[in-house]
């Protein structure tokens, strides 16, 4: 991923902010590697690996907004910058997990099959 898309701040709203947003229909795009998905995700949203963004954008709907999420939020701000560039309409969660978390937002793991 290009440089430019950590130089400047994506528009942000916090966990809190998010939560209102996807009673409202907004959609949780969560940019984490595969084994930080696994160990816990948020409910309804769409994993697709930061790496992996630009190729699979055409993945996500046009017509909602986009919120982007990682564990600090600091991949998620560049994640937001790349789909705003490329036309989606995209709002970073600052602080990622830590703040949703502390909003409150309900987490569910990846149930594992019996050994």
């Amino acid at each position: 991923m290009a440089v430019r898309h950590y130089l400047r701040h994506a528009p942000a709203v916090s966990a809190a902010e998010a939560i209102r947003l996807i009673a409202d229909g907004a959609l949780i795009v969560d940019v984490r590697r595969r084994f930080e998905w696994n160990r816990n995700h948020i409910p309804g949203s769409i994993h697709i690996p930061l790496e992996e963004l630009r190729d699979r954008c055409g993945e996500l709907p046009d017509d909602r907004l986009l919120i982007t999420f990682c564990t600090g939020g600091l991949r998620s701000g560049g994640a937001a910058n790349m789909l705003l560039e490329f036309g989606f309409e995209a709002r970073n969660m600052t602080k990622g997990l830590i703040d949703w978390r502390a909003a409150g937002g309900d987490l569910q793991g990846t149930k594992r099959s019996p050994s």
